[in-house]
């Protein structure tokens, strides 16, 4: 993946003072929209999140999102992904966490925002992603019976038994 690079202004300094707080942080780029996006690892994501929530400065104390994606052909399939928004500054953000493991697992954020849970238990029941330290961690959308997480890309796209796609019908 080509990092592309920061050019805003105040998305430098940011970036500046979480390196300088962070040395482990792996690396951070602007998208084509201008949201910096910063990438990190899941045993430095709570403390990368409470400077970014407690800071007097950047005060990024709403968290808007937290969602996951899965890319079942990656090393560490599951990238967790955390969006927060600056009221102050009028600025987003968004954070990235890949992990692996079956099943796989990531500190909690409700230590730091309470509304982290529901958000926390919404990613677990589309993805199984666990969320240590979690006080309900239990199913929100779907059956409790349900034993497969839908977002997960582990089955084909179509139905290899359909009939209606056979090359014999289309003279092939």
């Amino acid at each position: 993946m080509e990092l592309m690079p920061i050019k805003n202004p105040v998305y430098v300094d940011l970036w500046e003072q979480i390196q300088q707080q962070f040395p482990s942080v792996v690396s951070a780029q602007e998208d084509d929209y201008g949201m910096l996006t910063l990438y990190t690892s899941k045993e430095q994501i709570i403390a990368v999140l409470r400077f970014l929530k407690k800071d007097k400065h950047w005060q990024f104390i709403h968290l808007t999102d937290i969602t996951a994606v899965h890319y079942p052909l990656e090393l560490l399939p599951f990238t967790v992904v955390y969006h927060l928004q600056s009221l102050v500054l009028n600025l987003r953000i968004r954070l990235k966490v890949a992990i692996g493991g079956e099943p796989p697992e990531i500190p909690s954020a409700t230590t730091l925002w309470p509304g982290a849970n529901w958000m926390e238990r919404e990613t677990y029941d589309f993805f199984g992603i666990q969320f240590l330290g979690h006080p309900d961690l239990r199913r929100i959308l779907n059956m409790d019976e349900l034993e497969a997480f839908p977002m997960r890309k582990e089955y084909p796209l179509e139905d290899p038994n359909r009939v209606d796609k056979k090359d014999l019908y289309f003279g092939r």
